[in-house]
């Protein structure tokens, strides 16, 4: 059976389980949200364009995410590969959402919104690293604001040690870019190369 309608769905699924499925949404960021932005290192950047949908990982120090009022979060872009995405779906399609994650902690984030780009170097100074300036920063208009729980986050053993998995045990990216290349781009020396690569357009 292939569900097609929201009532189908719906009969499935039943009203939510607790009230505090509902209690929890807010249209805008309280004290307690904001402790869990400031905590978050990581956090997952959904868009959408003409091409379709893309979900972007961001990652910083904690709290780099900041809330400039109730109603307005503040990202920086840190450098980056330059394929800007998510900046293209922005400025055609306003509608944002992000999921933060704590490390350590089963409570995730998530916000839905709109945001424009902007390019303003008063607003984009106080999130200098290291000298170095973001080039843009998405300035974001929060419409719903809650937090999940810890199912999911449990589940994956996600925070557990136990659980981590050796990264010589997958596939490198430069192994992955010497396969569909046919070995003109990536190899052992694309991997070697990388940290130090890395290091230097860090920020």
């Amino acid at each position: 059976m292939i569900v097609e309608t929201v009532a189908q769905l719906e009969a499935i699924y039943h009203a939510p389980l607790a009230p505090a499925s509902v209690a929890k949404v807010t249209a805008a960021i309280t004290p307690d949200y904001a402790a869990l932005i400031a905590a978050a290192p990581f956090a997952v950047l959904a868009t959408s364009g003409p091409e379709g949908l893309d979900c972007s990982p961001r990652g910083d120090r904690p709290g780099f995410v900041r809330v400039a009022n109730p109603r307005t979060l503040i990202l920086p872009d840190r450098r980056g590969n330059n394929r800007i995405d998510s900046l293209r779906n922005v400025v055609r399609d306003p509608r944002v959402a992000l999921l933060f994650l704590i490390p350590g902690s089963g409570t995730t984030f998530r916000v839905n919104g709109t945001a424009v780009i902007s390019a303003d170097p008063a607003l984009l100074d106080p999130f200098r690293v290291d000298g170095h300036a973001p080039r843009t920063a998405l300035v974001i208009t929060v419409e719903a604001a809650y937090f999940q729980c810890a199912r999911a986050i449990v589940r994956s053993r996600l925070w557990e040690p136990e659980a981590r998995v050796d990264p010589a045990e997958l596939p490198s990216p430069g192994a992955i870019l010497a396969a569909l290349t046919a070995g003109d781009v990536g190899g052992q020396a694309y991997d070697a190369e990388w940290p130090a690569r890395a290091a230097r357009t860090m920020w």
